[in-house]
């Protein structure tokens, strides 16, 4: 591991942080004896491996969790992602499971604060990104990456619809190759348009080579918005939790062998990229009106904006895809298709209240 990255733990849980460039660089739960880590490291990481001219910082640490500001573009003359995952945070507190960072350059004049925390007995990562001042709107989104070497079944909360952007992520075949349609929309994730006719996007993989991106638009009037996947082999489940109003969209970076340059190198697999945000850019047929929230973050000049997110694991021995996640009384309780139930403890109001 690289040394510069800290460790924050509670009873039950401990993560990662890089301070360059801000990236939360796993989490592992502790649960019944053995140990749960579900956040992918691409193969290039900590070999040394020249990274190709203009890749930013993040692309040689490739995996974890980091937050986008602005999501899927560049500011200011950042890298991809932006400065938010291409320079150095300051570490300003580190104790009792919290970990407070500001970024050395601003966005759009705003200051920015990561705040990450852990609890005893709790299985998640707690994130708040504040925003204090500055002007404009900025598309976020948190960017984790599941690994999925041995497969996944991914359920939502509900959605309106699913749709592509307007372009693929990869057009020339002599790079790679994107299997679905550009744009393309579909009310049905288990049918949507492919170039091989439709695609079942409720598991992964389901192309044995691909790089894909699509949106869940959240459906209006509910609270909690969640990402569960499931991981048979495994015996786990990722859990991804969001406030639906703020952060409106579910987006899922598929890679997996999709990209033949460097250093991608047809060797990335098994990533899926849970994607949370607030980022109308990334659509391809609708709008902002469509969503359940804002389409990007909008900066406070005399007060901030703060954008919260929630990832977490545990253990789910069926393997079984889950049918809801719903907080009460201070806990999460997981249903699955086949009748499990998990109820672990969660910070309550976290993410705000009905």
């Amino acid at each position: 591991m690289n040394s510069d990255v800290l460790t924050v733990q509670a009873e039950g849980i401990r993560f990662g942080f890089d301070p360059m460039p801000g990236l939360l660089d796993g989490f592992t739960v502790t649960e019944g004896g053995r140990e749960i880590a579900p956040l992918h490291r691409a193969p290039w990481v900590g070999t040394g491996e020249p990274m190709p001219e203009g890749a930013g910082p993040m692309m040689a640490k490739l995996g974890g969790d980091w937050f986008c500001a602005p999501f899927g573009g560049s500011a200011e003359g950042s890298p991809l992602h932006g400065w938010t995952a291409g320079a150095r945070w300051q570490v300003v507190r580190q104790d009792g499971g919290t970990l407070r960072a500001v970024l050395e350059r601003p966005v759009l004049g705003a200051t920015v604060v990561k705040e990450l925390s852990v609890e005893d007995g709790h299985p998640f990562v707690y994130q708040r990104h504040a925003l204090v001042g500055g002007q404009g709107r900025v598309p976020v989104a948190n960017h984790a990456n599941l690994s999925l070497k041995t497969g996944g079944i991914i359920r939502t909360s509900a959605k309106s619809a699913w749709e592509t952007p307007g372009t693929p992520q990869e057009s020339d075949p002599a790079r790679g190759r994107s299997a679905l349609r550009y744009p393309a929309r579909s009310e049905d994730p288990r049918a949507f348009p492919s170039v091989e006719g439709s695609s079942d996007l409720t598991r992964y993989p389901w192309n044995p080579r691909h790089e894909d991106f699509v949106v869940g638009i959240e459906a209006k009037g509910h609270r909690l918005g969640w990402t569960a996947v499931a991981r048979p082999e495994e015996e786990d489940l990722y859990l991804s939790l969001r406030d639906a109003r703020v952060l409106p969209m579910t987006m899922l970076w598929h890679s997996n062998g999709g990209r033949d340059y460097a250093p991608w190198s047809s060797r990335h697999f098994g990533c899926l990229g849970v994607e949370e945000g607030a980022a109308d850019k990334m659509l391809g047929l609708s709008t902002e009106a469509d969503l359940s929230g804002p389409g990007a973050l909008t900066l406070v000049p005399d007060g901030l904006a703060e954008v919260r997110h929630v990832i977490g694991a545990i253990a789910w021995p069926t393997g079984e895809p889950v049918a809801e996640v719903a907080e009460r009384d201070g806990t999460v309780e997981v249903r699955g298709e086949g009748g499990a139930v998990r109820r672990v403890p969660f910070r309550a109001g976290f993410l705000g209240r009905d």
